[in-house]
């Protein structure tokens, strides 16, 4: 007897298309024998749960044992595939997309996430799987934008769940971390060296350079530019200096390349920040 899975297709608006996050497919899967999926340059992302049972994935060249209570999170433009285990298993899945998917799985990986994560709560996201299940078989007439909310609310769980830099849980680490980043709190206004900070903290520049990235994910330039812009967003709304002076304050004495690192942060310049308020 072949699987037959409980699915809704769901048919996006234009417009939730062009600017939302959107689901395509929706669904259950009771096994009720052995079954391969493959799949290979889909044009979306796929997040599935197992109920229970145990199976496989195989993404990436890697080879993944599943269980229950196991959540997979893919890019469906990879080629991938996964069949049930000696136990016949339960899945719930769904398919989606959107114009910040490709960031944001970018940032997934960058962050330690795996293809297989074991959430506390696997319920939690089998619970919205439900949830976009239902959105989109309702009459709501704003529908799409409570899916994109749901959606939203995955990727924060999946994000959240998923942390896992390797090297910090696998390298003693010969630096403290969090004194690094506090003394770039005290001292960011500076001309700070990566040569400079090694030297103070007694470590390799390119291991500091790594595990701060995994750690935190940005680089250590990245962050003083990240505290740079903070304090000027502070000066820009609850003073009056000009931006020449908000620019010196924060130790980018050049205003025009103040204004270039601004805009590429924010999206905007500091003046059209400045205005909000």
């Amino acid at each position: 007897m072949n699987d037959i899975p409980d699915r809704l297709l769901y048919t996006p608006t234009r417009f939730a298309r062009a600017s939302l996050l959107h689901i395509q497919e929706v669904g259950e899967l009771t096994a009720v024998s052995p079954h391969v999926s493959s799949r290979d340059h889909l044009g979306s992302f796929l997040c599935f749960v197992v109920l229970n049972g145990s199976g496989t994935l195989r993404y990436e060249g890697e080879h993944y044992d599943l269980h229950a209570g196991d959540v997979v999170f893919v890019d469906c433009r990879r080629a991938y595939s996964h069949e049930t285990g000696d136990e016949l298993w339960t899945l719930k899945w769904c398919h989606f997309q959107g114009p910040s998917m490709s960031a944001i799985y970018a940032k997934y990986r960058e962050r330690g996430g795996r293809p297989v994560l074991h959430p506390q709560v696997p319920g939690r996201i089998e619970a919205i799987i439900d949830d976009l299940r239902a959105l989109a078989s309702s009459g709501d007439y704003i529908r799409d934008m409570r899916i994109n909310e749901k959606l939203g609310t995955l990727l924060t769980l999946i994000m959240e769940e998923s942390w896992n830099p390797p090297a910090s849980k696998l390298v003693k680490k010969q630096v403290e971390l969090d004194d690094v980043r506090d003394w770039l709190n005290d001292h960011y206004t500076e001309r700070i060296t990566l040569d400079a900070l090694a030297g103070r903290f007694f470590v390799n520049k390119y291991y500091l350079s790594r595990i701060f990235k995994e750690s935190f994910g940005m680089t250590i330039t990245d962050y003083i530019h990240y505290r740079r812009t903070t304090e000027a967003k502070r000066l820009l709304r609850f003073t009056e200096l000009n931006i020449d002076e908000i620019a010196a304050e924060v130790g980018m004495g050049d205003a025009n390349y103040f204004t270039r690192m601004f805009r590429k942060i924010e999206g905007m310049s500091p003046r059209e920040y400045r205005a909000m308020w």
